[in-house]
């Protein structure tokens, strides 16, 4: 193990800062490149500009994306059957490969929605995990009281 002296300032796991770096705090590269760019800002977003509409492919593309960044998401419209129980999971699941199947979803929206369809089978599992547990318990407590 490292002790201080050893090149290194600070014992393993131990740092001068223990509460780390400020949320929001940029790299000294970064300040100083954002410096030098702050000023010739206008003038760079015009020639790129100018090389785009001279035919620059590479221009071009980075003023597109500029202009209309690719969607992350989109909203689609796609009807899963009704999930009440964790049995409905089937269901569910097979109308998303269904879905994929017809062209209807893309394979990666089917597989957000599959995550979308765990996350409420695992509440329904918890909701009715603590709904058995109560019951039990209310049953021990019953059982307690009739000696």
């Amino acid at each position: 193990m490292p002790m201080p002296g050893d090149g290194r300032p600070f014992e393993q796991g131990r740092s001068g800062n223990p509460s780390g770096r400020p949320r929001g705090a940029r790299n000294r590269s970064t300040l100083a490149l954002q410096a030098i760019l702050d000023g010739e800002s206008e003038a760079l977003t015009r020639r790129a500009i100018e090389m785009a509409l001279g035919g620059d492919t590479v221009a071009l593309r980075m003023c597109m994306d500029r202009l209309m960044p690719v969607r992350k998401d989109r909203p689609i419209t796609f009807t899963l059957p009704e999930i009440e129980t964790a049995a409905d999971l089937t269901k569910a699941t097979k109308a998303l490969m269904q879905g994929v199947a017809d062209g209807e979803i893309t394979p990666s929206e089917a597989a957000e929605l599959s995550k979308l369809v765990d996350a409420h089978v695992k509440a329904i599992e918890a909701v009715d995990f603590a709904g058995r547990l109560a019951a039990l318990e209310e049953a021990a407590g019953n059982k307690g009281g009739r000696r």
